[in-house]
């Protein structure tokens, strides 16, 4: 059968008559044109919003079989063109993505690396006996070792390790795009739809256990396995929208912070709320994180500038763990032994804090001025982001239209700019993360959402062209992402309520 009469046919001719690069750039070009049904599905029938998902998701299915024919890319690119023409006759054009910008960035403010110290301050002098008591090999010999590497390389580069090559050649030496190329949508939950995700996160060391909260006032878990996947469990108690929760390490307890003042324990299994604690000055509660090495323990901050360490089996607050921040926390992060713990608020501010585990109590230790009068969306801690990589980091979101990545360079937790990639980012409360594999790969990866509804993959180690992939197929700005343990997933959430599950393609 010649390549013509298969093509009348519908039948895919054979990879032989494709290079990698053009079924890479012809599958790029579908992605886009489901970025656009993306964007105009919340013009479709308004008042059956199960429609709109059952459309998306066929659309996506057939794409991605198109996407593995043989059709030329010039044809491709004029019916993209075309439908995007068509949508606009029929539903009106759509406002620019680049509105977003709107919020301009201060650069003439932007203090990217200006540290303050709070040792001086005469209540923390006290603290200097629990600050010897952290163990000086994590963060700072590690510095110095790094510092030596770093002098030699250009900037950006991975601090190589004495395994760095046994890793290339036992991951066959495949480049990170092969390592992060999606096969497309495995799933949509529209659950929420018309209130925003503001968070979802995997359980942890799961692969099918999944949850999201939503600014309805209600939180979902979900199961995606067995087929198909279905929502287990609806959390509902909040009295006003939902902004944050964590998985306790066992997965079988849920902690969620809520505008309307509260912080609620859950139990996963049941959906029944354990304990209600109020806030105690009545103010709306923004984030939360469980304490690493003990999930009796959770730090929660709120719109009143405080942050502080409750006790969930008591209710109570820890005595000694409270603190004060320039501005509405937003954001928090331990690193792996729980040691450190870092706070963003509303005014650009991060603060690192030293953490008592005997006693739960918070010891303000320094404060990094990202950018004056924008916020901290979010905060990731990573100890390795690589077996390449032995360099402690944060990733941070901060609306100033990158994601950042420091650098940690000492046990206080100061911090240094090493990266930054560029993303629309200027007023939503997007989130990112450090790919969860500290495989045998060549390259280190970081994933965030962005508010052109995008999902964007950036390889750490490049100095240029750091994108290695982009998922497209939100209808609104992609707030929160998260993978499964074994990076096989990848879930996405917008501020549309729609949350898509994105299956990595199986070499």
């Amino acid at each position: 059968m010649t390549r013509s009469s298969a093509a009348k046919e519908g039948i895919c001719p054979g990879s032989g008559f494709l290079s990698t690069q053009s079924a890479c750039g012809m599958a790029a070009v579908w992605q886009q044109v489901l970025a656009v049904d993306a964007r105009y599905n919340a013009y479709r029938t308004p008042t059956f919003p199960q429609f709109r998902t059952q459309y998306i998701r066929r659309r996506s299915q057939l794409l991605r079989e198109n996407a593995k024919c043989g059709f030329e890319p010039g044809l491709r690119r004029q019916y993209l063109k075309l439908r995007s023409q068509l949508l606009a006759l029929r539903y009106g054009p759509l406002s620019e993505q680049s509105s977003f910008r709107a919020s301009s960035v201060r650069s003439s403010r932007t203090t990217l690396d200006r540290m303050e110290d709070f040792e001086e301050d005469p209540r923390t002098q006290g603290a200097r006996g629990h600050r010897r008591s952290v163990s000086r090999g994590s963060y700072q010999l590690q510095a110095q070792m790094n510092r030596a590497v770093y002098d030699e390389r250009p900037p950006g580069s991975l601090v190589p390790t004495s395994v760095a090559e046994a890793s290339r050649a036992m991951a066959g030496d495949t480049t990170l795009s092969e390592n992060y190329a999606f096969a497309g949508m495995h799933h949509i939950f529209d659950q929420h739809v018309d209130s925003a995700v503001p968070r979802l996160q995997f359980a942890n060391d799961d692969k099918h256990l999944l949850a999201c909260c939503s600014l309805d006032g209600t939180l979902s878990i979900m199961t995606l396995s067995p087929s198909p996947p279905s929502v287990k469990v609806t959390l509902k108690g909040h009295g006003g929208p939902v902004t944050d929760f964590a998985w306790s390490l066992s997965n079988d307890i849920i902690v969620s912070t809520s505008l309307d003042g509260t912080l609620r324990i859950w139990n996963t299994g049941d959906g029944r709320c354990i304990r209600e604690v109020r806030d105690p000055e009545s103010s709306e509660l923004l984030c939360c994180t469980f304490q690493p090495m003990n999930n009796n323990l959770t730090v929660v901050g709120n719109s009143k500038h405080h942050l502080q360490v409750v006790n969930i089996s008591t209710g109570k607050k820890v005595k000694g763990g409270s603190s004060k921040l320039t501005g509405r926390v937003l954001s928090l992060s331990f690193d792996a032994p729980g040691r450190i713990l870092w706070a963003g608020d509303d005014r650009g501010s991060i603060f690192s804090f030293l953490f008592d585990m005997a006693t739960g109590k918070l010891t303000k230790a320094k404060r990094l001025v990202v950018s004056e009068g924008s916020s901290i969306c979010s905060i990731s801690a990573r100890s390795w982001i690589s077996r390449e990589a032995r360099d402690p980091s944060l990733l941070i979101n901060a609306c100033v239209n990158k994601l950042l990545l420091y650098r940690v360079v000492d046990n206080d937790g100061t911090l240094q700019l090493k990266r930054s990639f560029p993303i629309q980012h200027g007023s939503q409360h997007v989130h990112s993360i450090f790919c969860p594999l500290m495989s045998f790969r060549q390259g280190a990866c970081v994933v965030t959402g962005s508010e052109d509804a995008c999902v964007y993959f950036f390889d750490v180690e490049r100095n240029t062209k750091a994108i290695v992939n982009k998922l497209q197929g939100h209808g609104g700005p992609v707030l929160d992402v998260s993978f499964n343990c074994d990076e096989s997933l990848l879930a996405s959430a917008d501020s549309t309520g729609m949350v898509i599950i994105w299956r990595r393609e199986q070499k």
